[in-house]
C-alpha cells in the first residue's frame, strides 16, 4: 500500500484548527482534515500538570509530505511546541483510498 498517514494536532481554539485545516486541504497537503472537540487534554508543561480544553484535529496525508504538513501547521499554530504526530494507514477500503490518491498533491520532494 502507498505510504498515506494520519496526522494528529490539538489547538485551543476551533477557529485555530479550522485555518490550518483549510489551509492543508486548499494546498493539498491533505485530503480530509476532521476536527472534534472540544476534548479534554491533561499533561505536563514546564513542570506543571495542566488540563486544558482542544480541538483535535486528524489530517489525511501523504508519509511523503509529512515534513511539508508539518511547516504549515506550525506557520499557522499559536502553540510554542504543538502536537504534531504522524502514525501509518496501514490498510483501508479501496475507494476511500482511491479518493485519498486523487485529493492529494504528488509527493513533495526534501
Amino acid at each position: 500500500m502507498e505510504g498515506f498517514i494520519q496526522v494528529t494536532t490539538t489547538t485551543g481554539k476551533r477557529e485555530d484548527a479550522e485555518r490550518i485545516a483549510r489551509a492543508l486541504v486548499e494546498t493539498r497537503l491533505a485530503a480530509c482534515v476532521q476536527i472534534a472537540g472540544p476534548i479534554a487534554s491533561i499533561y505536563r508543561w514546564k513542570g506543571k500538570i495542566e488540563t486544558a480544553g482542544e480541538w483535535l484535529c486528524l489530517i489525511k496525508s501523504r508519509q511523503e509530505n509529512f515534513r511539508a504538513v508539518e511547516r504549515m501547521i506550525r506557520s499557522l499554530h499559536p502553540y510554542e511546541t504543538p502536537e504534531i504526530v504522524a502514525v501509518p494507514l496501514t490498510d483501508g477500503s479501496r475507494d476511500y483510498l482511491d479518493w485519498l490518491r486523487s485529493e492529494l498533491t504528488a509527493p513533495c520532494e526534501e
